[in-house]
């Protein structure tokens, strides 16, 4: 198969990598309106897995004319780039005839690109949008789970998804470091999280109903509801789960100063007059996040899914950490990897569907696990 992937930054660059180690990808293309990132990074990718898979195109992701020229030498696409580009993207990968995958990171994306899956069905194509940690492989656990606990559709409690991407030594003020779009991760704190309250689907507030979470190696940290995780798995389980939700990790000093800013109106959209200038909070904040947050520490990324059925709670755990062989992140192995094996599922097979893609429900759980563990991510299936 032939990959493409939009966005040389962390995540695309990740999955370009994981692409060019899978012995069943003959080439990667790696592009970006950058072209010299994309070359160093193709450059990098080649040198540490001692192969020529992957090459470098200068690419303008907003110009979809000729994305989808590109598309057309491939079999598969990966949109790594801000979430606003991938409706366009999705289209061109229809019209290409190539499969397609994206990062999400906003809700009403998400459904734009889910509102082509008849118009791709038609072209032989499919469209995963919302891969990635969670949703994402998260998502294909809790289907997982699912399908174990409740294999001819009966009644489930409650689908409980925890998941957190945190500095391995957290550091006062902020106690926290950015590790992946800051539109995305604003758009986590000001969207409504679509959960499933007494089995009928609802919207509440992000940053609400905040609770204690504890894993072992780890001080307690705080869960609360943000927007986006839960995907398409409140449409795909009303009725036949009680309880759905997906809540984000953060040490405690860090959710209190997020929930601070949000009451404030620090990432409100409506722009402000400041002298000549207009600006919205939430340009501001973004700048700030990005100046205050970043950083190259090494991170972890923790995600534990439960099942809760007649008294037992069955459920996926994983604790992940920086790679400093590779130079990857825990977010980098955790996001573009799950991304790159569902699209290459979908190039080869192993996942069926065609027009919309829903990973909960049509990506193969048993055999993603044993994809991601051979690449070194451990994941611990318990029962109690």
């Amino acid at each position: 198969m032939r990959l493409l992937v939009i966005g040389a930054g962390m995540m695309g660059s990740a999955a370009a990598y994981d692409m060019a180690w899978s012995s069943g990808v003959e080439a990667v293309t790696l592009a970006d309106a950058d072209g010299k990132l994309a070359k160093r990074e193709a450059a990098r990718i080649n040198k540490m897995l001692g192969s020529k898979k992957v090459k470098a195109v200068e690419l303008d992701a907003s110009k979809y004319g000729k994305a989808q020229k590109l598309m057309k030498g491939h079999t598969g696409v990966l949109s790594a780039v801000p979430y606003f580009f991938n409706v366009g993207l999705a289209e061109a990968a229809i019209a290409a005839k190539c499969h397609f995958a994206d990062l999400g990171g906003n809700n009403t994306v998400v459904r734009k690109t889910y509102a082509l899956a008849k118009k791709a069905a038609n072209r032989g194509v499919g469209l995963a949008p919302d891969c990635g940690l969670s949703p994402g492989m998260a998502s294909i656990l809790a289907g997982e789970l699912m399908r174990r606990v409740a294999p001819t559709g009966e009644k489930v409690e409650a689908l409980k998804l925890y998941v957190g991407g945190l500095p391995a030594d957290p550091k006062p003020p902020f106690y926290y470091q950015l590790v992946f779009s800051v539109n995305g991760l604003i758009n986590e704190f000001v969207e409504p999280a679509k959960v499933l309250k007494g089995g009928k689907m609802v919207e509440i507030e992000p940053l609400t109903e905040p609770e204690e979470f504890r894993i072992a190696g780890f001080a307690p940290l705080t869960a609360f509801h943000t927007s986006g995780g839960t995907s398409t798995m409140p449409e795909t389980y009303q009725g036949q789960v009680g309880e759905c939700f997906e809540k984000t990790l953060r040490y405690p000093p860090h959710y209190t100063m997020i929930r601070s800013l949000y009451d404030l109106g620090a990432f409100s959209s409506e722009k402000r007059k400041f002298g000549k200038v207009e600006l919205s909070p939430r340009e501001m904040t973004a700048r700030l996040f990005v100046e205050k947050f970043s950083g190259d520490e090494p991170d972890v990324c923790i995600m534990r899914v439960e099942a809760h059925r007649a008294g037992r709670v069955s459920s996926f755990t994983m604790v992940d950490h920086y790679d400093p062989a590779t130079q990857m992140t825990a977010m980098m192995r955790t996001t573009a990897w799950p991304a790159s094996i569902v699209l290459q599922m979908m190039v080869d097979g192993r996942s069926t569907a065609r027009g919309g893609v829903y990973q909960e429900r049509d990506v193969p759980g048993r055999e993603f696990l044993r994809e991601i563990e051979r690449r070194g991510v451990r994941i611990a299936f318990g029962e109690e």
